[in-house]
């Protein structure tokens, strides 16, 4: 995840991201830097505009996951209340039992 933050971090001080610079900046962090990593890093972002995924990545939705959850949760609220009445209705049934006893 560092070599990730590092890469972030040099492109927005509009540096160039290169296997020798993420190094670096990984171990100016106080990690001990790994150059397959750095390399791998390096050429997976090849030709990748860092500020463009960004922007795109902001305006994607993403309230599609909780609303899936709603339907879910409210069933589980509605089978609480109606083991809740259920628990009512029969201790109020006992509790006049008791009356005629």
């Amino acid at each position: 995840m560092e070599y990730i933050y590092a890469a972030l971090l040099l492109d927005a001080a509009g540096k160039e991201i290169s296997e020798k610079s993420l190094m670096e900046v990984v171990k100016a962090a106080g990690f001990n830097p790994d150059e397959a990593r750095a390399k791998a890093i390096v050429s997976s972002l090849k030709g990748v505009n860092i500020k463009d995924v960004i922007k795109n990545a902001q305006s994607a939705p993403v309230a599609a996951a909780p609303a899936a959850a709603a339907p879910a949760a409210q069933a589980q609220a509605q089978k609480k209340d109606t083991e809740t009445e259920k628990k009512s209705e029969e201790e109020a049934a006992g509790g006049l039992a008791s009356l005629f006893g």
